[in-house]
């Protein structure tokens, strides 16, 4: 579609795991939740691809999978929202039929957060 489309035609990824290999075929953008809890690390991300250091952009992509995983094995806006209360954000359960995570699952997100070096919320 890209070769035929050219310029004409702007790709965004709909998956939080390949942002490089869609910016490396020409994409845009991409859709993420982890763009929710992660926003700067995120940025970075974009920031690297565009100025073609994949090296970088590569390590930095590994470190946000955990995460990613983490919304694959939840519901993506429970997972939002406790990443969210897990960074200082009280921002209440998710609406039904979507249920709240409980612990071991909250457990989860605040360690692929750490694993991807979101800082703690200030106290």
């Amino acid at each position: 579609m890209l070769n035929h489309a050219g310029h004409r035609l702007r790709v965004f990824s709909a998956s939080a795991h390949v942002p490089l290999l869609v910016f490396r075929l020409g994409g845009v953008g991409w859709m993420a939740g982890p763009a929710c809890l992660l926003p700067e690390r995120c940025v970075a991300l974009y920031d690297l691809a565009r100025r073609g250091r994949w090296d970088e952009a590569e390590r930095l992509q590994r470190r946000l999978w955990r995460l990613n995983e983490v919304f694959q094995r939840h519901a993506l806006a429970a997972c939002v929202k406790a990443g969210l209360e897990l960074q200082g954000f009280e921002v209440g359960d998710p609406v039904a039929p979507v249920p709240a995570l409980g612990p071991e699952a909250r457990d989860e997100i605040r360690a692929a957060l750490e694993h991807a070096g979101a800082s703690p919320p200030e106290s």
